[in-house]
């Protein structure tokens, strides 16, 4: 049996999709692949890696829990859409802040290597989509064999994009020498996102391909690799784990490094810290395997619009949607009818608190609204009007001066923490439900159309007894009214 281990890199904030991508509700947990069974991208790895399992007859696999490398504050997204994924054990590695793709993958190695063997890592980014899956298998599993052939566990596989167009937006790969008996080349070199005629001179040359940003290796022939090529990072990575706690929530660990040391590991991609050190290097060898599958990594509404499906017009629309002579567009509307007349190429993206309209050919360049949201510190960019919370999600349906309107769902089982606010009072309306509500030294229990008053200073709790979502109306009053005015007692969640 040969063990492999699935590796989601689930960081990353898409902020050339925003305003559907938000820093705290990125692109990987959205479904925007055109798939009919509505799996986010982050759903779609865990799912392709895990079918690995059985895919080819002559090729027995065992496959080994799910490792997701994911930063703290998405941890109960990753728990939300596991739970929607059955049979899947995942186990969550959680980076107190981002230090790109190599820290991450490091981490996935360490925790590996303490296994009983060492596993052949499967890694993928979590924001990618796939057409073809069995094509993908067929590749993925050449790639096992290869690593598997290894005796002395040096050997690196890379998977290489067939390109369809001279893209300037992906990294290329030069492979080199005849193909393999496993459908591999040698690597001769990486080069960096090419400008248009760069790019059209290595399509025309055809021996150059996209960087997937997939790899397959066994997990000590990383942190061999990264002993060579960047000890600083691997030190810096092993100490923070060596301090790493450990805790649970619904049946799937929780993995922290320590987060001060965390915090001093250099920053660095898999492709700058290894990969492209290795196809001169004397220790290690790189391989590519070619896949041809239908790959996307949705970096931009266009490639959004590429894989999405269009009517007969090239239109590709999402939601409440109406067109009048419109050609070669996407309209994606979240909250409201959307309608276009007589545009053409054009991205239309409409959400509660935004909306985005750009001409497709420049949709890379989205990431610039991004900048000036952040510059002026805009919550646009962080956050949708609707929130995701571990016990639920909160939708701020309006606000003026001195109150705030907010629709909120608990979850069954699920309470917010024990708080209280310093600067704010606030109104509760059960209209769905039953809801346990501790207020002051008093806990009360209300159904629908009933409702109380929580004043300021005074210490309170919400939460869901029942077996059905409970829903609340909150009008919060005062001269305050943000979301750091929470000081938290007692929370189930980690946050107090």
């Amino acid at each position: 049996m040969t063990e492999v281990t699935p590796v989601i890199l689930c960081g990353g904030s898409g902020t050339r999709l925003w305003p559907l991508s938000r820093s705290a509700y990125p692109k990987q947990f959205l479904a925007l692949s055109g798939n009919e069974n509505g799996a986010s991208l982050f759903q779609e790895a865990i799912a392709r890696l895990n079918g690995i399992a059985g895919s080819d007859a002559d090729t027995e696999l065992q496959l080994g829990q799910t490792l997701v490398v994911t930063g703290e504050d998405h941890r109960f997204l990753v728990l939300d859409q596991l739970q929607d994924i059955s049979g899947v054990q995942a186990i969550l590695l959680l980076e107190p802040v981002g230090k790109n793709t190599a820290p991450a993958l490091t981490l996935a190695a360490l925790y590996s290597s303490e296994q009983k063997s060492d596993p052949i890592l499967l890694i993928t980014p979590a924001d990618q989509t796939i057409k073809n899956t069995s094509a993908f298998n067929k590749a993925l599993n050449n790639c096992i064999a290869l690593v598997k052939a290894d005796q002395s566990n040096q050997t690196i596989v890379v998977l290489g994009i067939t390109p369809k167009s001279p893209e300037t937006g992906y990294g290329y790969i030069q492979r080199a020498g005849a193909k393999g008996s496993h459908q591999e080349f040698a690597v001769e070199r990486f080069v960096e996102k090419p400008n248009l005629e760069m790019a059209q001179r290595y399509l025309a040359e055809g021996i150059y391909l996209w960087n997937s940003g997939m790899f397959v290796m066994r997990a000590s022939t990383w942190l061999a690799a990264l002993r060579e090529f960047r000890p600083d990072i691997l030190l810096a990575t092993e100490k923070a784990w060596q301090s790493r706690t450990q805790d649970q929530a619904e049946q799937t660990i929780f993995m922290r490094p320590d987060a001060e040391t965390f915090h001093s590991i250099p920053g660095e991609s898999i492709d700058y810290a290894v990969i492209e050190k290795c196809p001169h290097s004397n220790h290690f060898v790189l391989k590519m395997v070619e896949l041809d599958a239908g790959w996307s990594d949705l970096g931009a509404w266009d490639a959004v619009w590429q894989v999405g499906k269009q009517d007969a017009q090239g239109n590709v629309v999402h939601g409440d949607v109406l067109l009048a002579n419109t050609k070669n567009s996407l309209v994606h509307a979240g909250n409201r009818l959307v309608s276009a007349v007589g545009v053409e190429n054009l991205i239309i993206v409409e959400t509660a608190d935004a909306i985005l309209v750009a001409d497709r050919n420049n949709s890379q360049e989205v990431k610039q609204i991004v900048a000036k949201l952040d510059g002026q510190q805009r919550e646009e960019k962080n956050l949708h009007r609707k929130v995701a919370r571990p016990w639920g999600w909160y939708d701020s349906v309006d606000e003026g001066e001195r109150f705030k309107v907010k629709r909120i769902q608990v979850k069954p089982g699920a309470s917010l923490s024990s708080q209280m606010h310093h600067h704010r009072a606030e109104h509760w309306i059960v209209v769905k439900g039953t809801a346990e509500i501790t207020n002051g030294s008093q806990v009360i229990t209300l159904t629908e159309n009933q409702s109380t008053y929580i004043p300021r200073g005074q210490t309170h709790r919400l939460a869901n007894p029942g077996n059905t979502p409970l829903e609340i109306i909150e009008v919060q009053s005062g001269c305050y009214l943000g979301e750091d005015d929470i000081v938290r007692f007692e929370d189930s969640y980690g946050r107090s």
